[in-house]
């Protein structure tokens, strides 16, 4: 597949695409990103990535350039141009000196092996902390440095994901996902307030959960809550549902995927596949 990038109003070339060292948004990390993934040309709750976009442009005093529906369209014939079935899709916007810059590349994407959604994913606490009374903590801004240390942390130790905690010891997030885990057949996840991101996905499995009549509790929790679950998974838009099976150096219950999290990767694959 080839790949597609818009800048500022225009299709380019990777190579042809460039913007000024002094732009406000690289200097200071003044700008914000949605990444998606379209498969079969379909992008699962593609409104709700740029509805939350268009939200967060406004916490940050950056102007949306685009109707919801024109920049809609805009990333649809990005990713027809790139000719893929199975898409990355990120777009990015920030603080330009020409008012707001645009940003969308597609490439391919290279999802998980159906061996790692059996096995699951290993992860450790990070080293870093979430600031849970900044507004920032829940948008996705391309200050993304805390995210980086603790993915590059867990990485460096042979984890797959970094747990992290608020300035208070609580869950927050993983560095690249949001976090559930069940105990006693009910579904826990951090609180908004904990300082996590209120996920497309994590939203999605929400939505699963009030069609199959299933409760999920939002709360305050500690790593601890994780030891003693039955089961745990993790939510983002490339990778849907992944189970978690290890925190640390201990498996969490079995150290395998859980009914919850298998009834969840089903649903979001057929998700996927059937689009919104």
């Amino acid at each position: 597949m080839k790949e597609v990038v818009f800048l500022n109003g225009k299709f380019l070339t990777s190579k042809d695409a460039k913007i000024s060292v002094l732009e406000p948004g690289f200097l200071y990390g003044w700008g914000l990103f949605e990444t998606m993934r379209s498969y079969n040309n379909k992008i699962v709750y593609f409104d709700q990535h740029l509805k939350r976009i268009k939200r967060s442009c406004r916490l940050i005093q950056v102007k949306f350039p685009y109707s919801i529906g024109k920049l809609k369209g805009i990333i649809q014939r990005a990713v027809k141009l790139s000719d893929g079935r199975d898409v990355y899709v990120r777009l990015t916007l920030w603080k330009s000196d020409i008012g707001t810059g645009t940003l969308i590349t597609t490439r391919k994407c290279q999802p998980y092996s159906f061996k790692k959604y059996r096995e699951g994913l290993r992860a450790c606490i990070s080293l870093f902390r979430q600031n849970e009374s900044s507004c920032l903590s829940q948008i996705k801004t391309t200050n993304y440095l805390l995210y980086r240390l603790s993915l590059m942390q867990a990485k460096n130790n042979g984890f797959d994901e970094g747990i992290i905690l608020n300035n208070r010891g609580y869950i927050a997030e993983a560095s690249r996902s949001n976090i559930f885990f069940v105990k006693d057949k009910e579904i826990f996840t951090p609180a908004l307030e904990c300082g996590c991101l209120d996920g497309i996905t994590r939203r999605v499995i929400f939505d699963f959960a009030k069609k199959h009549k299933l409760k999920i509790q939002e709360g305050k929790f500690i790593p601890s809550d994780l030891y003693e679950a039955d089961e745990a998974f993790l939510t983002n838009s490339l990778m849907g549902v992944m189970p978690l099976t290890r925190l640390e150096k201990k498996p969490i219950a079995k150290g395998l995927a859980g009914r919850t999290t298998k009834l969840f990767i089903k649903k979001y694959n057929l998700l996927l596949k059937n689009g919104t």
